[in-house]
């Protein structure tokens, strides 16, 4: 299994994943120009696109999707309240599938388990992809660590894992009290020490990499987000970037 994320974060995410020749894109906060570019930065295309998979209706996961569908022909998998809660974002889309959250989807020998998170959305969901005994998780969005992420969480072999903001950097921040209570609320973000306690909870049966995601640009930096994990689980534990205006390096599961 092979994976890259083409941007993690609340200007646009959306993030790539490919094992025994199933080609997935997970979310389209970002243009489909962008999109195209940074594939192809890795050797991929984006019109062998298998499915476009949503997350959640927030418009950083969604604002380009039905431009994904229209230009690259790429068939959407979205839950029905997402998708009334999208309707004005995206458009008329000619090809919809819906899933409900927990459902298990199948693309080949690629399953792709969906599991609800606590995020302030319409029916947010996480993902586990899985294929030829490897396994992948997808976990931002995820609003606090709520009962049973650590358990998906240790069943992965590398995820991309929340480290939104820096409790210090949050609280001395610009932004409006409401918004602060948001992000550090229930239905808000992973700090990164959230984020590094979810981790090291998982002991001996934590994955074997994990790239911190969906890193705020006012509250964060990946120097905190990086440092938190590895001085929480060990200096030697590869921690890597999922990059807010960039893609990341292409990883191997």
């Amino acid at each position: 299994m092979k994976t890259f994320s083409l941007q993690s974060g609340s200007n646009g995410n959306s993030i790539y994943v490919e094992a025994n020749g199933v080609k997935l894109l997970f979310d389209a906060g970002i243009s489909g120009v962008q999109a195209q570019r940074r594939m192809a930065r890795h050797g991929r295309d984006i019109h062998e696109v298998d499915a476009l998979i949503i997350s959640h209706d927030h418009v950083d996961h969604v604002r380009c999707a039905g431009v994904f569908q229209r230009k690259f022909g790429v068939p959407i998998y979205i839950t029905r309240k997402t998708r009334r809660a999208t309707r004005c974002a995206m458009g008329e889309l000619n090809d919809v599938r819906y899933f409900a959250s927990g459902d298990v989807l199948q693309f080949g020998r690629v399953s792709v388990h969906t599991l609800r998170t606590a995020h302030d959305a319409a029916d947010g969901v996480a993902f586990v992809v899985a294929c030829d005994g490897k396994r992948l998780g997808i976990m931002t969005d995820l609003g606090h660590p709520f009962a049973g992420l650590r358990e998906a969480l240790e069943s992965v072999d590398a995820a991309y894992l929340e480290a939104n903001y820096d409790p210090d950097l949050l609280a001395g921040g610009p932004y409006p009290p409401y918004l602060k209570q948001r992000i550090r609320g229930d239905g808000g973000h992973l700090s990164n020490e959230e984020s590094s306690t979810l981790l090291r909870a998982c002991g001996r049966h934590r994955p074997k990499w994990v790239a911190v995601a969906h890193l705020s640009q006012e509250n964060n930096t990946p120097e905190l987000a990086m440092d938190a994990q590895r001085r929480t689980v060990g200096h030697t534990y590869p921690v890597h970037l999922a990059p807010r205006y960039d893609c990341s390096e292409l990883f191997d599961v």
